[in-house]
């Protein structure tokens, strides 16, 4: 049992750092020495490089999160892997959607309180397919996340990095199953929430044929009211008495209240089948399905009419149904021991639907809407995205110095969505032409096809030193088209049914990568990697403007010059060492970097309707450094640490580029011929050279502790560990342009468990003093105060979860 515990704690040790070391000679074989390595408790099995390796035995900088960890710290999605992964920020704004994910300070668009569900500055990977949803994280063998440009050995290119969700695959050998559950109450919440999940895998042909399935089911019982909704919109009042309070007489006439609308329900499930003849040739099927549903956001309304931290202005509720469906066939062979071949196809498809209150946007546009007392509006958005990619790679095996990787890929990416804003009971509806009371329709329509052939060689001068060399071409296309109507001022009731506009954009380039390593000892290891990373570029998802467009029309549209974006490119140089000391008692990891950002995407607005879209504009440049540790003074004690430092910065101006209101809380009159002293409505502010990015903490960290110790058949284990992001900042230029520095938090999770080889069962808590912490905000602040009398709702903060306490069992056979 001493040697379980001490399995247990090398395991768990292992999973915690950002580990960038050295490659085995291309002569061992790795594989065995791999298993042979995680068996002994030194690391766990990891395949960024496409080979099976050991983390100390991959030269490029990777963290890797075990199974046992993902259980440990109860890692669901993605949202939960920054407080374990230097040098990533996850903004966790809700089940909506996926939450922003920012690696090595590469963003430059506004943070939000809604999140977001597709950013292609880094590649998320199932297995072999890249995806963009986050699928929960049940019955995975790890998750590794690769710091620096991808694109060299992956089919997808990435400007920042990418993450790989690694699934157990099947087993033809034996029979297998798991169950687990998990109960546990929040504070500010009225119910309990709960998640039960399995496995199970059959061996249908014994050597031959296995199925095995995942299936899950997450309720999440949220923690934030809405206490202004609106009995009957078109004739109850937003405000019944001013914009400043609400009487209790004002609220029974007109609103009503519903708690914890920001709840998750979940259902997952993965399935796969594998055909094999031998080990040398294998074919996986696989097919998952993902559904999340939410009635609100994860934000409050900063104190708009007395409410408080968890509690939403909102005069609608906010729904969000989004779905996923992944098939994918992956082949695996050998040829003839000279190389292993993968290839997979795979068909993701994701679809939307969100409605929102959307009645501070139609204020915003000063068309007179809010003389009607009774005023609101809400919105659906409906978007859906189907995605077919083909990947071909191969990866030697011929033994010798010399070892390499080539590889092909292909991607489709389709993109349709439709948009409807409805302002019920409105006096300027026509119900006999307009009877879904619409006052703005669009539709977008877009595809971007990219393909790519990529590869690398690995040569090994002497056994301690090898030096590889990477390089990709690819080429993509983009066209976009759509249309929009304002059925108020006579148009059609369906966008479809006018002259569509769009527009075409493409273009091809090459990207590469050097790195060496070399190993002085078998316990001290350096590395150096010099790479440049590209994000291609593609649609904004606004519709095109009419070709008759009149300057101060009442629209929101694109002209030809908003409608796509270009791509960006980043050039990344690091140093690193990994060494082991005292034994190996204590292990100490630091690298540094330095990324040049040209071309960057960013955040703007268009012309007509100040709607936001993506341009390109400037340069940035991000460098900082990343270190870990892990002391174990005795088997059974475990003490680690991470710590993070990313500073990055705009490095030249780029003018125009930000919208704001040049006066907060001045909603008119406004500059014109008549008032040429008033302000202008909207200004265009600058970023300026040294501006910091936006979306991601300069410092961040975790410290950890862990005892185990054996018990009867198993061993009790005792985990705290407190994780720290630092202050955020809200956009490019905060301070001038109204933007929010978010301040730092720490949070702290405890566990205490009983485990077995069989089950486990363990009581924890999260967020353990239930701190109150902003994660991202919504808008900025010019657009707070009041609107001809209606206070706005504009502004909004997403907070993280309060405390969570909990019982959670497993069992397994």
């Amino acid at each position: 049992m001493a040697n379980h515990a001490k399995l247990r704690a090398g395991l768990l040790s292992a999973t915690i750092f950002t580990s960038v070391t050295l490659a085995a000679p291309a002569w061992a074989d790795d594989a065995a020495a791999a298993a042979a390595d995680a068996d002994s408790g030194n690391a766990i099995v990891v395949t960024a490089t496409r080979r099976t390796t050991t983390i100390m035995d991959t030269p490029i900088n990777i963290s890797a999160v075990s199974a046992e960890e993902l259980d440990r710290e109860r890692i669901d999605d993605v949202r939960d892997l920054a407080d374990f992964t230097p040098g990533m920020t996850v903004s966790d704004t809700g089940s909506g959607s996926t939450g922003t994910i920012v690696l090595r300070g590469l963003r430059a668009s506004d943070v939000n309180a809604s999140g977001t569900s597709y950013d292609n500055a880094l590649g998320i990977y199932l297995g072999e397919v890249p995806l963009y949803y986050d699928f929960k994280l049940i019955d995975i063998q790890r998750v590794e996340t690769l710091l620096g440009p991808q694109g060299t050995l992956y089919g997808l290119g990435t400007l920042a990095g990418a993450i790989r969700y690694i699934p157990n695959r099947p087993n033809v050998e034996n029979f297998e199953g798991a169950a687990h559950g998990r109960l546990y109450g929040k504070s500010h919440a009225g119910d309990a929430g709960y998640q039960l999940d399995g496995m199970i895998n059959i061996p249908i042909v014994k050597d031959h044929i296995a199925f095995r399935s995942a299936t899950g089911y997450y309720y999440d019982p949220g923690f934030i009211d809405y206490p202004l909704l609106l009995q009957e919109p078109g004739v109850s009042l937003p405000q019944p008495d001013g914009p400043d309070s609400i009487s209790d007489a004002g609220r029974a006439a007109n609103l009503y209240k519903r708690k914890d609308l920001n709840f998750e329900r979940t259902f997952t499930t993965r399935n796969q089948l594998l055909l094999q003849t031998s080990d040398d040739l294998k074919v996986i099927f696989t097919y998952a399905y993902q559904r999340t549903k939410t009635d609100g956001a994860q934000a409050n309304s900063a104190g708009v009419l007395g409410t408080g931290k968890y509690e939403n202005a909102g005069r609608y509720k906010e729904p969000v149904d989004r779905h996923a469906h992944l098939a994918s066939m992956e082949i695996n062979a050998n040829i003839a021991d000279f190389a292993d071949l993968v290839a997979t196809t795979a068909y993701t498809e994701d679809k939307g639907l969100l409605e929102g209150d959307n009645t501070d946007l139609l204020l915003d546009l000063d068309y007179g809407y809010e003389s009607f007392p009774a005023f609101s509006s809400w919105s659906e958005f409906d978007r859906r995205r189907k995605q077919f990619n083909q990947e071909i790679r191969l990866v030697s095996t011929h033994g010798g110095p010399f070892s390499w990787v080539l590889g092909g890929f292909y991607n489709e990416n389709k993109y349709h969505s439709d948009y409807a804003e409805h302002v019920p009971g409105h006096p300027w509806v026509d119900l006999a032409s307009n009877p879904d009371e619409l006052e703005y329709v669009s539709y977008v329509k877009s595809k971007v096809t990219e393909k790519a052939i990529f590869g690398e060689g690995t040569f090994h001068v002497t056994p301690e030193w090898q030096v590889t060399a990477g390089t990709r071409y690819f080429k993509y296309s983009s066209t976009i088209a759509g249309a929009a109507a304002l059925p108020l001022l006579g148009d059609p009731l369906s966008p479809y049914d006018l002259p569509v506009n769009g527009g075409k954009a493409g273009k091809d380039g090459w990207v590469w990568k050097f790195n060496t390593s070399y190993n002085f000892s078998p316990d001290v290891m350096a590395y150096a990697t010099y790479s440049k990373g590209y994000r291609i570029g593609g649609p904004n998802r606004v519709a095109p403007c009419p070709a008759d467009v009149q300057p101060g029309q009442q629209i929101i549209c694109a002209l030809p010059d908003e409608l796509q974006y270009g791509p960006d490119t980043t050039k990344n140089i690091e140093l690193g060492i990994r060494t082991q000391l005292f034994d190996r008692k204590l292990s100490f990891n630091f690298n540094v970097f330095h990324i040049k950002w040209e071309g960057i995407q960013v955040a703007s607005a268009t012309l007509y309707g100040a709607t936001g879209i993506t341009v390109n504009g400037g340069a940035a440049r991000s460098k900082g450094f990343e270190t870990s540790f892990q002391f174990k003074p005795v088997p059974q004690l475990s003490i680690q640490g991470t710590y993070s430092y990313t500073d990055a910065k705009l490095t030249e101006d780029v003018p125009g580029i930000i919208t704001y209101r040049p006066v907060p809380g001045y909603y008119g009159p406004y500059q014109s011929n008549a008032n040429p002293s008033a302000p202008p409505k909207f200004t265009q502010g600058s970023a300026l050279d040294g501006d910091r990015l936006p979306g991601s903490a300069k410092n961040s960290g975790s410290l950890g502790v862990t005892y185990t110790a054996p018990m009867a058949n198993g061993d009790i284990v005792a985990n705290w560990t407190a994780t720290y992001r630092g202050s955020v900042v809200s956009r490019l230029g905060w301070e001038r342009t109204y933007g929010d520095k978010l301040p730092s938090y720490v949070l702290h999770r405890a566990s205490l468990s009983y485990e077995t080889d069989k089950f486990s069962l363990s009581l924890f808590a999260n967020n353990i003093f239930d701190k109150f912490a902003v994660s991202a905000v919504d808008q900025d602040r010019s657009r707070s105060g009041v609107n001809d009398g209606v206070v706005v709702r504009y502004y909004k903060h997403a907070v993280v979860n309060p405390r969570t306490f909990g019982i959670e069992a497993r069992i397994k056979y």
